[in-house]
């Protein structure tokens, strides 16, 4: 009695190990088919808010010196900068402008744009999400002085 039931819980296992495979596969071309569609580049999504029509917003970031500094990335040392006053895409890309070596990322994750005076983050449709001193983003949120951008196991601060 005890043969057949291993023989089901080995042939079990297997198509657990099966399906799992399939679903890291499936995520991964899902992932590589929407950066592909892009054009390889990210497509930047529209600020959140109300549009104004025929008014633009004056570039009030002039003012400004937004960087991000590493807290915790592979490839680069903890205290390294980047500017990010034109704003910036992060992912695994190699057109990103931030590049991400971390296998939690999706090519084109994250995007920091700027709305007026301030400067949004924003995920872009990622698999893993990004987080914003701990909480996962649903929409683009305002960066403020100090936050923590979290993308997989690499870590940015903002700072203005």
């Amino acid at each position: 009695m005890d043969e057949p039931l291993a023989v089901a819980l080995k042939f079990g296992f297997l198509a657990v190990l099966y399906l799992f495979l399939l679903w890291v596969a499936r995520s991964a071309m899902r992932d590589l088919a929407r950066f592909e569609s892009s054009g390889g580049a990210a497509e930047p999504a529209e600020p959140p808010g109300p549009r104004r029509r025929g008014s633009a917003l004056p570039d009030l970031t002039a003012a400004l010196d937004p960087e991000l500094e590493v807290v915790a990335a592979m490839g680069f040392e903890p205290g390294t900068t980047f500017d990010v006053r034109h704003g910036a895409t992060l992912g695994r890309s190699d057109t990103a402008d931030i590049p991400i070596d971390d296998p939690f990322a999706s090519s084109a994750h994250a995007r920091i744009f700027s709305r007026g005076e301030y400067m949004y983050v924003e995920d872009m449709a990622s698999t893993n999400g990004t987080y914003l001193n701990g909480r996962q983003l649903k929409t683009a949120e305002r960066l403020k002085m100090a936050d923590v951008i979290r993308i997989g196991d690499t870590e940015y601060r903002y700072r203005e």
